[in-house]
């Protein structure tokens, strides 16, 4: 792996150890899924250039009756000043 001997590998896990301790499980889980995300959007962004970029499934929520039948108020007109002659 990456061209290092087991011993090496032994070294740097002692290494991590001593640094992040009782942390460790929880900076490897984080590790883990920033390189899922950052495969995630490799893929996403291959697939934009190769046009199967997934369509959208959002559909905007339907209004209801109640909504429907009632009636907005309207805006209150503007007249102008009346001049007194």
């Amino acid at each position: 792996m990456f061209g290092l001997s087991p011993m090496e590998l032994m070294i740097v896990g002692a290494i991590a150890l001593l640094l992040f301790g009782s942390r460790l499980p929880e900076v490897a889980r984080g590790l883990g899924k920033s390189v899922v995300e950052f495969k995630r959007g490799l893929n996403g962004i291959q697939d934009e250039l190769t046009g199967n970029a997934p369509t959208p499934s959002y559909t905007p929520p339907r209004a209801s009756r109640a909504r429907e039948d009632r009636e907005e108020p309207a805006a209150p007109k503007f007249e102008p000043p009346v001049e007194a002659n």
